[in-house]
């Protein structure tokens, strides 16, 4: 099993994603003779994931079931386990395409957090290119190295434990693109400008506040960059659901009744067929946004080195 690569059948080892709906599912690591608990029963790992296919339905111990589903950097980031705050598809995706990434690249990354950007970042420039990412805090260093392992991508990243603000990347004049996340990335613009190519390399960084990107923006500037820009992206769903409503009366039925000289307010009348009048209803599609949707989450500066 390999993030970057599909595979047919579950094998003794992998990470495996439990769908038991598109809320609710969960990794579990597949391991010989474990069990997993669900609010359907007991999933057996021996005997219902062992040698069965990615996309079967297990049958769990009390009737009900799930989907085991071959995990993607997609899934991953929606079932990791949280370290730090992490980057979403919706940002992940602007910063794929705004650093021209792509099959044999070779980028950059601080720091690594939980890893969810680190993922989408590995399946786009595989199988030629190559993640190489910082991360300060020494646990969750050591915890990324374990997880890019078990994932089968540990040859296609670099896992380096050091300040990036203070010691850099590790590399010099050969990444195509550099990614920061930290507290201060104006501190660790010089260190990008080193390990980016000698022209035409594009940076990225990613800040919740306002007054980061305003010094980021300068110290970018003040070491050559060019066509600085910054884009803020937020996400609006639509719900498509049938909506009825009635159909207008446009003064027909009042004009038919004055004419006859129908007086509703008669008490005589109120049983008659026309103090019954309906307005008939109609049914229709409509895309209806929701009443809650996901805010701001952070800024994304981007630049190229001139």
């Amino acid at each position: 099993m390999s993030f970057v690569e599909y595979g047919d059948t579950i094998k003794d080892g992998d990470t495996a994603i439990v769908f038991l709906g598109h809320e609710s599912m969960f990794p579990v690591k597949v391991q010989h003779g474990t069990v997993t608990q669900t609010k359907y029963g007991v999933i057996r790992h021996s005997t219902d994931l062992i040698g069965k296919k990615y996309g079967s339905k297990v049958t769990c111990s009390k009737g009900g079931w799930v989907f085991i589903l071959h995990p993607t950097p997609e899934l991953w980031t929606m079932n990791l386990p949280h370290r730090t705050q992490i980057l979403y598809s919706t940002d992940i995706s602007i910063i794929t395409m705004m650093l021209e990434l792509k099959p044999g690249s070779i980028v950059c990354e601080s720091g690594t957090g939980s890893g969810s950007l680190s993922h989408a970042l590995i399946r786009t420039v595989a199988p030629t290119g190559h993640l190489y990412t910082v991360e300060f805090h020494q646990q969750r260093a050591e915890k990324a190295r374990e997880e890019f392992r078990e994932h089968g991508v540990e040859h296609l990243v670099t896992v380096i434990n050091q300040d990036v603000c203070k010691n850099g990347f590790g590399v010099s004049n050969i990444a195509d693109a550099v990614f920061l996340d930290i507290p201060s990335p104006w501190e660790a613009i010089g260190h990008a400008k080193s390990a980016l190519k000698a022209e035409g390399g594009r940076i990225c960084s990613f800040s919740p506040c306002i007054e980061q990107v305003q010094r980021t923006c300068l110290a970018m500037e003040e070491y050559g960059f060019t066509e600085i820009n910054t884009l803020e992206i937020l996400l609006r769903v639509y719900n498509v659901r049938t909506i009825s409503l009635q159909i207008p009366d446009l003064g027909k039925a009042a004009e038919e009744n004055s004419s006859t000289g129908f007086d509703s307010s008669n008490p005589s009348n109120r049983g008659s067929p026309c103090a019954n009048l309906q307005q008939g209803t109609m049914q229709f599609k409509s895309g209806v946004p929701l009443r809650e949707m996901v805010g701001h989450t952070g800024y994304l500066t981007f630049a190229t080195k001139s």
